[in-house]
């Protein structure tokens, strides 16, 4: 408990870091050398610095949402940064700034994790147990696996660093694409081993249990990289789920408000979020989408909730989602979709509260138990065992007052398919999921070219041109200028 404490101090003492280029080899900390791990304290400074990637990654604090619910059917960009314009329209090009910032904040945070795994062993303060030790690795291969999961799915192929860089020459720095296959293999078995190195809970605080990673979210993890790989393995998918739910953690759902009404943090339907604490160590997402009621200013928000979404909502009468979800309030600035004119009551994304003058405690969940309870519907849906699937899904829709699911609505596998990415968009919006959930389907082509949107200053249908080739956001041009190996086809 001693550890945990030490834990729990410098999580609280945490502040935001700046982002460092992922080959840039400038000392991650001053004591980043090769003598600066010699301590218990030394080296669990440095398992948090890789945790801290999850506040600094502007990635993981909103651009998530915009590269997943925004780029998809869920939002229009709102706002005024052609950036995000550029996202919602999907003509995005690598010479877009969001994409080299996220590419550089994750692999940066890879960075982090490789060093911990390297370093570690190399520990002999007596202080730091062999037990500590593991769950240190463990925790680091969690990290390490997560921030690659986020790439394979943004960017498909990527280098694959698997540990860190200590030259400049263009041998060590150029590094090729991994094939997509491949990354999943490193991501899959690194969790494997993981989830042997991590407990299912530290202890009974759980602002510890939720703020580290466990055996519970490395098998979360690993349940939705099988699902998510180029050919899903349903079956490892399914296991590792009954591992989670087997879980000395006891993950449970709870009422779908208290989710997101920013007092219940570190849940029981929490696996692992962010540990916002508000001040220095806020969120400033919220003050970006919030509307002028909450924020306290005037500008045009961004991340709208699009039609398509709110008609979504209205068709299914889940009102406790979509009040939870989304806020609707008149403006004074015109909205192209929801009002060409002044004063129109246009909704805002509202899954966070509170704004907070750019420094919220609202939190992003890493992992949550109602995505894995609508993963094993998916999973149990593709290996045939549809009334157990279906009662996953009920699960979900009874907690927010929804009857179970009628027979229409799961009369044959792929109804029922479609059922439970409907019921996923619904759950999940603006938490980072519904464009890997529509490329998981194969329904991101069909599903933007097939969306009509009107745009209402001149009455016209917005056309997204979606292609195969945009699934995948390309890689910044930046990295394509100083690594031609990147050009090349993946190993």
């Amino acid at each position: 408990m001693k550890t945990n404490k030490i834990i729990t101090l410098l999580l609280s003492l945490l502040v935001l870091a700046s982002c460092e280029d992922y080959l840039d080899l400038t000392p991650i900390s001053e004591e980043t050398s090769e003598n600066a791990y010699e301590t218990a304290s030394q080296i669990e400074s440095a398992l948090i610095g890789a945790y801290e990637s999850f506040q600094s990654a502007e990635y993981y604090v909103w651009d998530n949402i915009l590269f997943q619910d925004v780029r998809s059917d869920n939002n229009y960009a709102g706002g005024d940064n052609p950036e995000i314009f550029a996202i919602d329209f999907l003509e995005i090009t690598p010479t877009h700034s969001r994409l080299y910032k996220n590419w550089s904040n994750i692999y940066n945070a890879i960075s982090k994790a490789n060093i911990v795994l390297e370093r570690v062993d190399d520990v002999t303060d007596p202080l730091l147990t062999e037990a500590r030790k593991r769950e240190i690795k463990g925790e680091a291969y969690f990290l390490r696996s997560y921030h690659y999961f986020t790439l394979v799915k943004s960017w498909g192929a990527v280098p694959l660093i698997t540990s860190t860089i200590k030259s400049t020459s263009p041998e060590s720095v150029q590094i090729p694409r991994t094939s997509i296959e491949k990354i999943y293999q490193q991501i899959t078995s690194d969790l494997e081993l993981a989830a042997t190195l991590l407990p299912d809970v530290y202890g009974d605080d759980s602002s510890i249990n939720k703020a580290r990673a466990t055996a519970g979210a490395a098998y979360a993890l690993a349940a939705k990289a099988y699902a998510q790989q180029p050919n899903p393995d349903y079956d490892k998918v399914l296991s590792h789920i009954q591992k989670v739910e087997s879980s000395a953690a006891n993950y449970t759902l709870i009422p779908f408000e208290n989710l997101f009404d920013g007092n219940n943090y570190n849940n029981a339907e929490s696996i692992i979020e962010i540990q916002y604490l508000g001040g220095n160590e806020g969120n400033f997402g919220p003050q970006l989408l919030l509307p002028p009621s909450i924020s306290g200013d005037s500008w045009r928000k961004f991340v709208t909730p699009s039609h398509d979404l709110i008609n979504a909502f209205d068709a299914q009468g889940d009102d406790i989602r979509k009040n939870a979800s989304v806020l609707f309030e008149e403006v004074q600035w015109v909205d192209e979709y929801w009002g060409n004119a002044s004063g129109s009551s246009i909704p805002f994304s509202y899954k966070w509260k509170q704004a907070s003058g750019w420094a919220s405690s609202n939190r992003q969940y890493i992992l949550r138990y109602g995505d894995i309870v609508l993963l094993k519907a998916e999973a149990l849906n593709e290996l045939n065992q549809l009334e157990a699937a279906a009662t996953e899904v009920n699960r979900i829709r009874n907690r927010v007052n929804l009857p179970d699911l009628t027979d229409a609505q799961k009369s044959s596998k792929d109804v029922l398919k479609q059922t439970i990415l409907n019921e996923r968009r619904l759950e999940l919006v603006q938490e980072g999921q519904r464009w890997d959930d529509l490329a998981r389907y194969n329904q991101l082509v069909s599903t933007m070219n097939n969306l009509v949107e009107i745009d209402l200053r001149d009455g016209s249908t917005v056309n997204y041109n979606m292609t195969e080739d945009k699934i995948f956001l390309p890689i910044p041009q930046q990295e394509l200028d100083r690594n031609p190996s990147l050009t090349l086809p993946p190993l």
